[in-house]
């Protein structure tokens, strides 16, 4: 897991022997443990890591009014129960416009307004509840609604 992987040498001595993985990546899900040797004995711990992923088809950039699907996927063994998305902070529902169904999202006309931060949130059937963010841009017109625009001759127009 080299280079991604690193161990706080100075943090040892106060006995904080955690291990940080930077980025994590899906395939890092799965049972970790700690062994440390102090005096005569060995002291372990385990931690299991789990890891959620969303991913965007087409990938980026998402081009305004072009369909997109939003995946959201864990390794959490547990059956998943419910699926809940949210778009800057509010709960999005299910409409003519946003399809929801075992962890993806579809959107069908994506609008600039669209773009922003999608959260996913995944209930299993243990309680567990676990939730990621990703960060959607779209590509497209976010001028006026009246696409002419009169400037003066020999001035400049944005």
């Amino acid at each position: 897991m080299r280079p991604r992987v690193s161990v706080q040498d100075s943090a040892l001595r106060n006995g904080n022997f955690s291990l940080r993985i930077d980025p994590v990546r899906s395939e890092d899900a799965g049972l970790y443990e700690a062994q440390v040797a102090y005096n005569t004995g060995v002291h372990s711990c385990q931690v299991e890591l789990g890891v959620i992923t969303v991913t965007l088809s087409p990938p980026s950039p998402v081009v305004e009014n072009e369909p997109l699907l939003l995946s959201c996927n864990s390794s959490h063994r547990a059956s998943l129960v419910e699926t809940c998305w949210f778009h800057n902070g509010h709960l999005v529902p299910t409409s003519r416009t946003f399809c929801a169904l075992h962890g993806t999202l579809s959107i069908l006309r994506p609008a600039v307004s669209d773009a922003g931060s999608w959260r996913c949130q995944l209930r299993y059937s243990d309680n567990e509840i676990i939730s990621a963010t990703y960060n959607l841009q779209i590509l497209g017109f976010d001028g006026p609604a009246n696409p002419v625009v009169y400037a003066a001759a020999g001035s400049s127009a944005d």
